[in-house]
């Protein structure tokens, strides 16, 4: 992906001269792009004169017409904006080593209202931000409604003369480097900067969008086959189509094939031809796996025939085919309840060397970064030794998933400030989860006990756990029972608007996830996608 700058002027007319400035100044072998999140029609010219020079056909380098915009607005589709410009830079940005985002001209008739737009779309783009004014007052206005939105301003280009104090004032108020230039012309000296800028920028925040793209990237990077068991229910199969339209895993949906075919001609589902649609009771495999599945329980007392009436379950076949390599994980529960997916899975596929339980986190994805809580789904009563296991194993899984991990173990007490049974057991979990570190995870930070707030707030940690590696900073969050990690993420969903993806089911030797019967579309898709990832780890 072409490293980008996202450039923020309340005027038109500066940013573009910044960017011409930026795009002039390189040489080969750099080939720096052009990208504009918002067009009006004053654009014809710019636009014609980008597509001529980069060879790139003029729609595809801007997202969106500032009169379509103006529409979604209106109608509080914002979010339509957001998936449609990064849909379109994503498209573009891999034919450059270099791409300029030039934000919307909010000095334009109807346009203002997109100022904080221009802002989550930065953020969701991981661009730094260069702001570029003749005017202190709005350069400090224009960064701080970047900031708002998530977005990271690195620089800010001020063009004009202007007493000594207010710039030393902006400096220290916008806590970036600020580049004076007399006249436009004079930002020709910026561009090193911003260059070093962009060379070095690591974004500190994680947006839910950008996480999702990473995460669908991650998937397409090599195609895994995920099984679907309910291909009866609408959400599966307008989920499986849209994995299937965008390509990142292959899908097996058991049902019956006439009848998936008719629904997805009711639903309007035009992908749906690429999946393998399975009766699972004409299966041509189905003899295989039932002789398989008699092979792994006949020591429990099962029978041919009863092998064969229990892969009657779609959920027991289904898990069958991933012991079998007939898929590479599975997706189910969107009309079933967590032990009927979970079940199958312990009892065929069973947990991993080095894991005791299978356990579970959520991917809680907030405005400004993703954050792990475990377990919320499966261990209703940990011991110490489980809960040990526990914080290891989201510490992993949060890596898979792009999330460096520092592992807060949570109670009611922080550090030794209290005592009682359930205290004292996550202290010991503490222990025992450091003892395995050395030859699991030499690196990891975690600590605890420590309560919620010391693990997220830098200034109550420094009160409650000083010199703690993890407190004020936590990215994992190991809860001490299923019923506060239960509580605690759909508390933190529900008031602050997160995105909680999962439950990430985790400890098995292959990859089955369980689904909410309340799940959505989204999350579904979301669902494939990581056991997709996850089966790419195993």
């Amino acid at each position: 992906m072409a490293k980008s700058l996202f450039i923020a002027s309340p005027k038109g007319g500066l940013k573009k001269e910044f960017l011409d400035v930026l795009i002039d100044s390189h040489s080969a072998p750099d080939r720096p792009g052009w990208f504009k999140t918002v067009v009006s029609d004053a654009d014809g010219e710019r636009l014609a004169a980008k597509s001529a020079k980069l060879g790139v056909p003029e729609d595809e380098l801007y997202g969106i017409r500032l009169s379509e915009a103006i529409e979604l607005l209106n109608r509080n589709a914002a979010n339509e904006i957001v998936d449609r410009v990064l849909a379109k830079f994503h498209a573009l940005a891999p034919k450059f080593t270099g791409m300029p985002v030039e934000g919307a001209d909010l000095d334009a008739p109807g346009a203002l209202g997109l100022q904080g737009l221009d802002g989550t779309l930065a953020a969701n783009l991981a661009s730094p931000v260069a702001v570029v004014s003749d005017c202190i007052a709005c350069a400090s206005t224009v960064a701080r409604i970047y900031r708002d939105a998530c977005a990271e301003p690195v620089l800010i280009a001020l063009v004009g003369d202007h007493a000594a104090e207010d710039v030393a004032g902006l400096k220290a108020s916008a806590g970036v480097d600020v580049f004076e230039a007399k006249t436009p012309a004079g930002l020709t000296g910026a561009v090193p900067l911003a260059g070093e800028k962009v060379r070095g920028f690591k974004p500190a925040n994680m947006t839910p969008k950008r996480f999702e793209f990473d995460l669908i990237e991650r998937a397409k990077s090599d195609r895994k086959r995920i099984v679907l068991p309910e291909g009866d229910d609408d959400r599966i199969l307008q989920a499986a189509d849209a994995v299937l339209r965008r390509g990142f895993a292959d899908i097996v949906i058991l049902g019956d094939p006439d009848a998936i075919r008719k629904k997805a001609a009711d639903l309007g589902l035009a992908n749906l031809d690429k999946a393998q649609l399975l009766d699972l009771r004409t299966a041509p495999f189905r003899k295989e796996l039932v002789e398989q599945f008699y092979e792994l329980r006949k020591a429990k007392g099962i029978t041919p025939e009863q092998a064969d009436q229990q892969l009657a379950d779609r959920n027991w076949f289904g898990t069958m085919m991933v012991k079998a390599g007939k898929a590479d994980g599975m997706v189910s529960g969107a009309a079933g309840s967590t032990a009927d997916t979970i079940r199958p899975a312990l009892s065929i596929i069973k947990t991993a060397k080095g894991n005791s339980i299978a356990s579970s986190v959520f991917l809680m994805c907030m405005k400004d970064r993703v954050l792990v809580f475990g377990d919320c789904a499966i261990m209703t009563n940990p011991t110490p030794q489980q809960l040990a296991e526990i914080a290891v194993a989201s510490a992993k899984t949060a890596r898979a998933f792009g999330v460096e991990p520092r592992v807060g173990l949570l109670s009611y007490s922080t550090g030794s400030s209290g005592t009682g049974p359930d205290v004292d057991a996550v202290k010991e979990a503490v222990e025992l989860a450091r003892k395995s570190l050395p030859e699991l995870y030499p690196d990891l930070a975690l600590d605890g006990p420590m309560q919620f707030d010391a693990a997220l707030d830098e200034r109550t940690a420094k009160s409650k756990m000083p010199g703690s590696p993890v407190a004020g900073k936590a990215t994992v969050l190991v809860f001490p029972t299923l019923n506060a990690g239960n509580i605690g993420y759909k508390a933190v969903q529900r008031t602050s608007g997160a995105v909680a993806v999962g439950p990430i089911i985790q400890g098995l030797n292959a990859p089955v996830n369980d689904l909410s019967r309340g799940c959505t579309v989204p999350d579904i898709i979301n669902t494939v996608a990581i056991t997709a990832c996850q089966a790419q780890a195993k």
